[in-house]
């Protein structure tokens, strides 16, 4: 913990005991939550960013699209528009958001809505003449004016929550105590090979009795770029240009050999200017720019179309991948919408 952040600590003090009370009065019913006769699926965290939502909620629409009509609903974070939202084949992700536009993209077959209230944006996907069958609500833990059927709390193996203290000292949106809202934790990038009993030391610290999975990030063996595809391996011995705007771009990095000198940072869910395409342009002549898939969303422009490629990236778990699916199709299935 750095000097500053220490130095911020009563700042942290005061934010918890803000968040407490909020939730506090959300617990006992002064401030109202409301729930809906649908299966409603909230994944989120305590802290601030990284944790792997975006894979998280891709995995859960895999699992249930094949059986059931699924939407998407997100605020749609730093997206150039305000209100609801229905991704359609004009939407792009300035006006929808990163994650929103890439869920659009890769599942068009479900529902991909935006709306900072998700009460709102749950009535309006409800009006819809095809309306969904289950909600999967992303990047909601904390927004407890929904009352969610069920929650998944995302906490990632190098950051664990109950380690972690608020914000602006450490990283948590809420107290540590916000967990026992979940209906199940998910340890997100966890080392593919971690044993069983470093498994079993993460659930006694957790402490809860819930179901508690471990899953670790899955990259795939092939560049895309909308219109051409590239082996990985192909590429690697290559001088490329790899770019990230992402909260934690770290094992991006590592995964594809990045020397520091052939990197591009930018901020999370940064909006590229036509300054910055021409540097990363200037940067990569001659060379391929590899980038996430929640950046190509936002880079989509003909002066990098030939040379942009991105890395598709999985959530997987690592072990029980069959109680997973059964705890979450058996809620899906008997929830009052879908009984």
């Amino acid at each position: 913990m750095n000097v500053v952040r220490l130095a911020l600590f009563p700042f942290a003090i005061l934010y918890g005991i803000i968040t407490s009370i909020r939730n506090f009065l959300f617990d006992i019913g002064i401030i109202k939550s409301y729930s809906f006769n649908i299966p409603v699926i909230a994944v989120g965290n305590l802290s601030v960013g990284g944790t792997g939502k975006t894979p998280q909620i891709e995995s859960l629409i895999r699992l249930l699209s094949p059986h059931y009509k699924v939407a998407t609903l997100s605020r749609g974070y730093k997206r150039k528009s305000k209100g609801f939202i229905l991704a359609n084949a004009h939407s792009t992700a300035r006006n929808l958001g990163d994650e929103p536009m890439q869920y659009y993209m890769k599942f068009p077959h479900i529902q991909v809505a935006v709306d900072a209230d998700r009460c709102n944006g749950i009535n309006q996907l409800l009006k819809q003449e095809s309306k969904p069958q289950v909600i999967l609500l992303d990047d909601a833990f904390q927004h407890r004016k929904v009352k969610a059927g069920f929650y998944i709390l995302l906490t990632a193996y190098d950051d664990l929550y109950y380690q972690d203290f608020i914000v602006p000292t450490g990283n948590l949106r809420e107290s540590r105590r916000g967990a026992k809202r979940a209906d199940m934790i998910i340890v997100t990038k966890c080392p593919p090979a971690i044993s069983q009993i470093a498994q079993h030391a993460i659930k006694k610290k957790i402490g809860l009795d819930i179901p508690i999975f471990f899953s670790c990030i899955v990259y795939e063996d092939t560049l895309y770029n909308g219109t051409n595809t590239m082996a990985v391996a192909d590429c690697k011995a290559n001088e490329n240009v790899l770019l990230a705007g992402i909260a934690k771009p770290k094992s991006f990095f590592e995964h594809l050999g990045a020397k520091k000198e052939n990197t591009i940072v930018f901020a999370d869910h940064h909006h590229f200017s036509e300054s910055d395409i021409m540097t990363i342009k200037n940067r990569a002549i001659n060379k391929i720019v590899i980038t996430t898939e929640k950046d190509f969303v936002r880079l989509q422009t003909p002066v990098l179309k030939e040379q942009l490629y991105y890395l598709p990236i999985k959530s997987q778990l690592i072990s029980n991948q069959d109680s997973f699916d059964q705890i979450i199709t058996n809620y899906v299935g008997t929830c009052s919408g879908n009984r």
